[in-house]
């Protein structure tokens, strides 16, 4: 039986940023809609934590029971590793989704937006359609997109709509930047298990583009998410604080041109988790002192 370190270490707490991110940037663009509900706030944050763990468990237990995870370099696995029967982790993973369902509901009836069922229904369904199920979109090189798609523009945008009421440019500026680091993240990751990815057949973005151009693809992500702050400049000087993040961004994007592999990658994904949360940071201070404090 798994220890409770290991089921935390199995939860990947590193992950995490990406659950946390989009959430700040969403509530600082209700803030500078004069909307900020803090309630609604720590709603939206406990349901895309919920959401990430789940995911986390999920890919554990599917590429697990798959036998993708038998000679992966990276994080402790606990289905691929023996520490946890796969049924346990298959139900941390439904629980995780199912706790987030009824946070989720909590948050749809306090703000009226009934059609946000869909919108939580179909991030639960995108989570373990990542790598559960019998053709898994995360095997097919569409991981980036759905991760885009989901801790971008729906966990951001959803943020600010269930306390504005509208969403903004703001709003919208910010989920593209958290969304392309979130995908960064992906990237980096697949970049390192290219070996074992193509071994078990699970044809990742990375896997498709060559170690070459993925390595290319994840700098040009960073690059993209941060520069297009500056599309608010015209209007808020403040947003060129989000510029601060170039020099920290170098580092892990020369690791990444620098050609290293397996466990050499480690820190790049612990980098570009921790840049998801110091873009969300300045991008939301950038908004805050807009609106005035």
């Amino acid at each position: 039986m798994a220890t409770a370190a290991q089921w935390i270490q199995g939860a990947r707490p590193r992950t995490l940023p990406a659950a946390i991110a989009p959430v700040v940037i969403g509530s600082a663009a209700a803030y500078q809609l004069h909307a900020f509900n803090l309630v609604n706030a720590i709603l939206a944050a406990l349901i895309a934590l919920l959401l990430q763990v789940g995911v986390n468990y999920s890919n554990d237990y599917s590429d697990g029971i798959r036998g993708t995870d038998e000679n992966r370099v990276g994080p402790f696995r606990l289905v691929g590793s023996g520490a946890a029967k796969p049924r346990a982790v298959l139900i941390a993973a439904l629980s995780c989704y199912g706790l987030s369902m009824v946070t989720g509901l909590v948050l749809v009836l306090l703000t009226q937006t009934w059609w946000m069922i869909l919108v939580g229904l179909g991030a639960v369904i995108a989570a373990w359609g990542y790598t559960g199920g019998k053709n898994p979109y995360g095997y097919q090189g569409l991981g980036e997109l759905f991760v885009f798609v989901f801790f971008g523009l729906v966990a951001t945008l959803g943020t600010t709509y269930t306390q504005a009421g509208h969403i903004s440019l703001s709003a919208i500026v910010g989920a593209v930047g958290t969304g392309l680091i979130a995908c960064a993240v992906l990237m980096a990751n697949n970049v390192r298990d290219i070996p074992t990815d193509k071994a078990s057949k699970k044809y990742t973005l990375a896997v498709r583009l060559g170690d070459r151009l993925a390595r290319r693809t994840y700098v040009l992500m960073l690059a993209v998410a941060i520069l297009s702050s500056l599309i608010l400049a015209p209007e808020n000087l403040w947003i060129l604080l989000v510029l601060l993040l170039i020099p920290a961004a170098l580092l892990p994007c020369w690791l990444m041109l620098s050609g290293r592999t397996g466990k050499a990658l480690i820190p790049v994904l612990q980098q570009t988790g921790m840049l998801n949360l110091g873009y969300a940071a300045l991008f939301a201070v950038a908004l805050i002192l807009q609106h005035g404090v």
